[in-house]
């Protein structure tokens, strides 16, 4: 996977892209949340994360309670344990990771902590979300990130021409 490529192609579409959601959020088509999921599988189906990973190895995910007590308790680790180690209080007082990449990736790009991620990871790049056009700021920030993002928005611009 050329990253590379992605971050090159992300930064040089970032004003059509940013446009192409701005007029999903102004007029939303009717079907909007089927072709985003439609869209969305049909990517995945053709990237796999495994040969990339790029979001463990540059982007730290916000940890909630629940993931902290979760990952935690998976750990066997007192809570207070678990957030000295491995977790920081941010500028906007979240719980992130105290460096990058994630402590947790394995060296074949795998988690070893996958069945208990934090929910951050779970759901990222966030191209499966309904209205997806109320985190248009995200979704463009993660295209620069994320191969996957980038040809998610790529696609569904082409979908929804059909």
């Amino acid at each position: 996977m050329n990253l590379e490529f992605y971050k090159n192609q992300a930064a040089l579409k970032q004003k059509d892209h940013k446009k192409f959601l701005d007029q999903l959020k102004k007029k939303p088509p009717k079907n909007l949340d089927y072709k985003v999921q439609e869209t969305h599988d049909e990517v995945f189906s053709k990237i796999d994360c495994l040969q990339c990973a790029n979001c463990c190895k540059t982007t730290g995910p916000l940890f909630t309670e629940k993931d902290i007590e979760r990952i935690s308790k998976h750990l066997r680790m007192k809570q207070a344990d678990f957030e000295a180690k491995f977790l920081r209080t941010d500028e906007d007082n979240d719980k992130v990771l105290q460096n990058l990449p994630c402590w947790f990736l394995n060296a074949d790009n795998t988690c070893s902590i996958y069945e208990v991620r934090p929910k951050a990871c779970r759901e990222f790049p966030h191209t499966d979300r309904k209205k997806i056009y109320q985190i248009n700021h995200l979704t463009i920030k993660n295209t620069a990130i994320c191969p996957a993002a980038f040809e998610f928005v790529e696609l569904l611009r082409k979908n929804l021409e059909k």
